[in-house]
């Protein structure tokens, strides 16, 4: 006698690339404290290391020392790397990655698992909760990793965004995957309704 066949629960999820500005902002030696209180104005906080904020309709995310990602609506081109640079003024430097970086929205009960399958750190949500912010290798390609309350964003580098998104489409499969057109930022932060 065989043991009975078990079939996968769908568990559902949905990936999406997202349209937004990327703006890394580095502290210069020794400006850190200046560059949290310029930035503050704007209604936005620096994240400790690991971890995300979200704020003036930016999600800022620190997966290095003094370094961090501005994730925001779409603006001219370059207009918002000048903007923050205008706030950093003297305490630090903004340089424009919307071009050198693709945004990935996944989301859905089986997000963690699909990402478990290439991902080198734990995934656990006890371990991994929301407002956490990670980089490492996944499926051969650098990949910054955030929680977010409803969903998971990656950011990958362009010339790799391909090969990452034919890699979570194929590893999806199993739990059910959907595929959505592009979605904005303000989508993914809550701050619009989908």
């Amino acid at each position: 006698m065989s043991a009975p066949e078990r079939h996968p629960v769908a568990l559902g999820v949905t990936l999406a690339r997202c349209t937004a500005d990327v703006v890394e902002l580095a502290a210069l030696r020794g400006r850190r404290e200046a560059l949290e209180r310029a930035i503050a104005a704007r209604g936005v906080a620096l994240p400790a290391l690991g971890r995300l904020a979200m704020g003036g309709g930016t999600l800022v995310l620190c997966v290095r020392p003094e370094r961090y990602l501005l994730i925001s609506a779409p603006a001219a081109p370059g207009e918002s790397a000048a903007s923050w640079q205008a706030v950093c003024d003297g305490h630090g430097a903004a340089v424009d990655q919307s071009s050198g970086l693709a945004v990935f929205e996944l989301a859905g009960a089986g997000a963690r698992e699909v990402l478990a399958r290439g991902w080198r750190l734990d995934l656990d949500p006890r371990t991994f909760p929301v407002g956490c912010a990670a980089a490492s290798l996944m499926a051969q390609v650098s990949v910054t990793l955030a929680a977010l309350p409803s969903s998971l964003l990656l950011l990958t580098p362009a010339s790799y965004a391909r090969h990452l998104r034919e890699w979570l489409a194929l590893s999806a499969r199993s739990v059910g995957l959907a595929v959505r057109p592009e979605v904005s930022i303000a989508v993914v932060l809550g701050e619009s309704p989908r």
